[in-house]
């Protein structure tokens, strides 16, 4: 058979596609590409906790025994930004159980710390670092619990990353290495301990260049000693590490340390630590049943109120009511009502949030449709300029917050305020910040984890073990009746938050980012462009984001921004003028400067993953 020359030209001529033409079912440019395959997805807010992640995926272990791993190797490769006695609030889905459950993650106030013990120091506010505002370090006895329930590997396979960057060294980035130089001062000068981990030659390290900790990696290799010392089995190992941790010779160095020392904090005083051994060893991991919204398609899954992630799902039920397939992802429209929304959600968690343990919190009323068809009439054309709480009756305490000036007001009722308290330092600190991470394994599990605190700038390094103790109890009140106001063995209301969503009945996506009060508006933003208008993981998170700060801040010394709202230089100069027109005070920021976001998925028999291109270390990989 002959074929002529032009079915000859045809048969091979190909697409004939330009390079940079789009195909079908192409999606627009991405700074990463969405990761796709069938084997196993990690995303984590630094490359190196990918790594490890993926390593043990890779030797047969599954999500939670690569959760664990990547945990303790951010601990040690992002120390302003988690520490090994910080939090560890997570969100898992166990397919054989085909269950979604929540480990708290977060340590708890000391025994002796009491607002009456605060007063007697003089002290309005729990100090913002040092070793007054110490909970009980969590990380770790979570992880315990995850290894142990949930896990297949030994304690030595997960830690034997961590072990070797804290022995053999890590790099450190160029922000982690300024921020020990900002601190070398406080390191040096006060914080003796820190100066000898951090600033060894009385200098901070250099960015890209290995950084070691030995003592910190003599503390692992401890406990995993203590583990492979026992010969019963797997889980009796693990236990064995938790106890040496929470009953042995971690908690006799913490003991110590808080007795024995008088640290500057800031509120401008030395003071003793709170914690003690039988503080760490009474405390215990717990698993808990999340709070869940269903929005559309999706049914998206957060911690209790002892976080702030059911305020996300307020958001959501808020944002029920508004047509956001309508409005253009970047916006003035939509920048307006999701910012108007969030304003009222996080009044109300100031309002409403606290240890259930220690609060009734009205979570069914917060998330009902009749609550929110009320609330939502409160978002008009322009930006609100109080702080608005809602009313539950029965429920709830005074909301209370700082201003520039330093003077401290609490919200009335009829939304005016009324001074309260002494005047304090105006001036803010710089906070650790925090990192986050999300796996799929090839075994149907998803995992979400935003481990934080114990950040080297929280307190000084115990010298005997190589980490800083937690400040998270800063978020604690001293206010009487206040949701989360101080108690012995009470959950301060951490902004930790992962996040976990079921679309069309089934497990579809674990997803979070760092950025304390920010973390429930930056991952909503992803949630809605992505329920909305992006179905590519990576377009969603490369949308422009933006946040307010219109709320009482979680951390020292609890200011509020009143109309504040902050954009990424990618929005145009007409959004920004119409956001300005609407009275909003419109800060336009660099143009990747909000959020780290992190996601997996598993989609149609796909697994899939994506990871910010802000700060440069988030990554994704996977196969």
């Amino acid at each position: 058979m002959t074929v002529l020359a032009n079915d000859i030209a045809r048969i091979f001529k190909g697409s004939g596609t330009a390079p940079n033409a789009m195909l079908p079912g192409e999606t627009p440019f991405t700074t990463r590409p969405e990761l796709i395959g069938t084997f196993g997805m990690v995303a984590t807010s630094h490359y190196l906790g990918t790594a490890a992640g993926m390593s043990m995926l890779e030797r047969g272990g599954n999500a939670f025994d690569a959760a664990v791993a990547a945990t303790f190797v951010l601990q040690v490769v992002e120390p302003t930004m988690c520490g090994f006695a910080g939090e560890a609030p997570t969100i898992l889905y166990d397919n054989a159980a085909d269950k979604v459950s929540v480990l708290s993650g977060q340590g708890v106030a000391p025994a002796a710390a009491t607002s009456a013990r605060f007063r007697t120091m003089g002290l309005d506010l729990v100090p913002g670092a040092g070793l007054l505002p110490a909970v009980t370090p969590s990380a770790f006895g979570t992880m315990m619990l995850l290894l142990r329930d949930w896990g297949t590997m030994e304690l030595r396979d997960v830690m034997t990353p961590a072990i070797g960057y804290a022995r053999n060294g890590a790099p450190l980035s160029a922000r982690v290495c300024s921020t020990i130089d900002s601190l070398s001062e406080l390191f040096t000068t006060h914080w003796a301990t820190s100066g000898a981990t951090y600033c060894p030659n009385g200098t901070a390290p250099i960015a890209n260049k290995l950084f070691r900790n030995p003592v910190l990696a003599d503390t692992f290799e401890r406990l995993v000693r203590e583990a492979d010392s026992v010969t019963s089995g797997r889980e009796a190992r693990i236990e064995a590490a938790r106890a040496a941790f929470y009953s042995g010779f971690v908690a006799e160095a913490v003991d110590r340390f808080c007795r024995d020392n008088s640290i500057l904090d800031t509120s401008g005083e030395r003071h003793r630590g709170l914690m003690t051994g039988d503080d760490l060893d009474k405390w215990r991991a717990s698993v808990e049943a999340p709070v869940s919204l269903e929005y559309g398609r999706y049914e998206v899954f957060k911690a209790g109120p002892w976080s702030q992630g059911p305020v996300l799902l307020q958001q959501l039920a808020l944002l029920k009511g508004f047509d956001l397939d309508a409005m253009a992802p970047e916006s003035a429209e939509f920048v307006h009502v999701v910012t108007e929304c969030a304003k009222l959600a996080f009044a109300d968690r100031e309002r409403f949030y606290g240890d259930p343990d220690f609060v009734d919190v009205p979570m069914d009323v917060l998330l009902s449709e009749d609550y929110n068809a009320e609330r939502r009439k409160l978002v008009g054309a322009t930006a609100s300029g109080t702080i608005r709480p809602g009313t539950v009756p029965g429920y709830g305490g005074p909301v209370v917050y700082g201003l520039d000036d330093g003077t401290r007001v609490a919200v009335l009722d009829d939304g005016s305020t009324r001074p309260v308290g002494d005047d304090f330092d105006a001036v803010s600190i710089a906070s650790g910040d925090t990192v986050h991470f999300d796996i799929a394994d090839q075994f149907g599990n998803m995992v979400s984890v935003t481990p934080s605190g114990g950040w080297l700038r929280s307190s000084p390094t115990v010298p005997e073990l190589g980490f800083s103790l937690s400040n998270r109890g800063q978020i604690f009140t001293l206010e009487d009746g206040t949701p989360g106001g101080i108690a012995p063995g009470k959950r301060p209301r951490t902004t930790l938050s992962p996040g976990f969503a079921n679309r069309d009945g089934k497990p579809y996506m674990a997803f979070g980012t760092p950025g304390a009060d920010k973390q429930d508006q930056w991952a909503l933003q992803f949630f809605l462009r992505h329920a909305h208008h992006q179905p590519d993981l990576q377009a969603a998170i490369d949308s422009p984001t933006f946040s307010t700060a219109h709320f009482p801040g979680s951390f020292y010394p609890k200011k509020a921004a009143l109309k504040s709202l902050s954009v990424e230089g990618r929005f145009s100069d007409e959004a920004v003028a119409d956001l300005r027109g609407r009275g909003h005070d419109v800060e336009v920021g660099e143009d990747w400067s909000q959020g780290r976001m992190c996601v997996v998925a598993q989609d149609d028999g796909m697994l899939k993953a994506a990871a910010s291109p802000r700060s440069k270390n988030p990554y994704a990989f996977g196969r």
